[in-house]
């Protein structure tokens, strides 16, 4: 029996009972008790209390989290870049030596903060939470050489040790695919979820082998293995030579099959097409400035502060699919759980730690990427414009305003004025990028 359909019961009771003799209160709390389910202490309290209104009185719960710590919890939110709440959960704990710092928190403060769930945090979160999507064709030619030499994986991955990575480039051509211009080469190590990024020119082979090369150096580990698709930037004879000369297994997904590197394919929304947007790159100014944010802020940003699950195993119950996850962590505690570590460059990583704050990464990310934006041959291809107050980057508040004041003010709902101007400009290069993170829910697919 629902609550609507019991408030209504209790509605056509309550005069019958308040009407009638002292046999018939009798019975009739006796079937009160049958059909409301309640024990007949409760019954006479219910029918001998006020008399009942038209509609059933919403319940209203305490309050168990205060808007101080809501608005810390929003403001570590965005910082972090708008990560799901299992990620939010992780990242409090390993944020909060700069959390206490940044906002001064009381013990009281920082209890409910780590206290609180990932359920709890959809739901005080729910009224400024947008996901980002967008589909658009991708610029991959596929490449006619060597495919007999290089076998295809279909399986799941099963490595007990880093070193195997997927690979990818990502477009930067925005709205036109002629001339030269810039591509990220994104890869992400499948063991540590551990990610490295380089920004060339063009889709050349050679450019390929030697931004691979950097990366080579970067990773903490050996490289074991490469998987890519089927573009001709990477099925080549430079790129075969050079995996057979190092020993490193060379393998590729199915045409058309984007699934079968599912880890990259991510990784190019999160780390790439998030930040960068849909626009064009093709100046040495704006590659220069793509490489030292790479090298910098966002990879210390993304691999030692942006806890990641990975799955545990999957579990099916007749028809339905149940996938079970490990707990989140950084790629870096991934790295230092590892006996297969390199330990000289994992020496380095580790002084490197100690001096990095998560907030002033965040907030010099977002100055090299409104920089960056600036250098678009997109926007200057239409004009001289100013730069939208929600920048196309990250779509984060400028951590420049915030100061202690707002703290203590409850979250408010972002106004839609915010972007009123911004979404009446029909040429600006990101106007759909903006409305689809307006209508689409953050963890729609959580």
């Amino acid at each position: 029996m629902s609550p609507a359909a019991k408030w209504e019961y209790m509605k056509d009771v309550y005069p019958r009972y308040h009407q009638a003799t002292r046999a018939e209160k009798k019975r009739i709390l006796d079937e009160f008790c049958q059909v409301y389910r309640c024990h007949r202490k409760h019954a006479i309290r219910v029918l001998n209390g006020p008399i009942p209104s038209e509609h059933r009185p919403k319940r209203r719960g305490r309050r168990t989290y205060k808007d101080d710590v809501l608005s810390i919890l929003q403001a570590v939110w965005e910082a972090a870049g708008y990560p799901w709440s299992a990620r939010l959960k992780a990242l409090l704990r390993i944020w909060l030596p700069w959390i206490r710092q940044r906002f001064r928190l009381t013990p009281a403060q920082e209890k409910q903060l780590l206290r609180i769930s990932p359920a709890q945090i959809d739901r005080r979160l729910a009224h400024v939470k947008r996901r980002l999507r967008k589909r658009i064709y991708g610029k991959t030619k596929p490449g006619t050489l060597l495919k007999h030499h290089i076998p295809i994986k279909t399986d799941s991955w099963d490595v007990d040790r880093p070193g195997f990575l997927e690979i990818d480039l990502v477009s930067h051509s925005g709205d036109n695919a002629e001339g030269l211009f810039a591509q990220t080469l994104d890869t992400t190590d499948i063991h540590t979820a551990w990610t490295e990024a380089v920004a060339i020119f063009g889709k050349s082979q050679e450019a390929v082998c030697n931004a691979m090369d950097t990366i080579d150096e970067a990773f903490p580990f050996k490289i074991r293995g490469l998987d890519s698709d089927n573009g001709s930037e990477f099925i080549n004879d430079h790129l075969w030579r050079r995996c057979q000369n190092r020993q490193v297994q060379f393998t590729r997904g199915r045409p058309y099959k984007k699934d079968d590197n599912a880890h990259i394919e991510q990784k190019n929304w999160t780390h790439v097409r998030k930040l960068l947007g849909y626009v064009r790159y093709d100046t040495s100014e704006a590659l220069d400035a793509m490489n030292d944010l790479y090298r910098n802020e966002l990879r210390y940003f993304q691999n030692f502060f942006q806890p990641c699950v990975k799955l545990q195993k999957k579990v099916r119950v007749g028809s339905k699919l149940t996938r079970r996850y490990e707990k989140p962590k950084t790629p870096w505690q991934r790295v230092l759980a590892s006996p297969h570590r390199d330990s000289g460059k994992v020496a380095k990583l580790q002084a490197l730690f100690k001096t990095l704050n998560p907030f002033e990464l965040a907030k010099t990310i977002d100055q090299k990427l409104a920089a960056l934006y600036r250098m678009s041959s997109t926007l200057k291809c239409r004009g001289s414009r100013p730069l939208p107050k929600i920048l196309p980057a990250s779509n984060r508040k400028p951590h420049s305003d915030f100061n202690t004041e707002q703290v203590l003010r409850p979250p408010l709902v972002a106004s839609s004025t915010i972007f009123q101007s911004f979404l009446q400009d029909r040429d600006n290069p990101i106007w759909k990028f903006t409305k689809i993170h307006e209508k689409e829910k953050f963890l729609a697919a959580s």
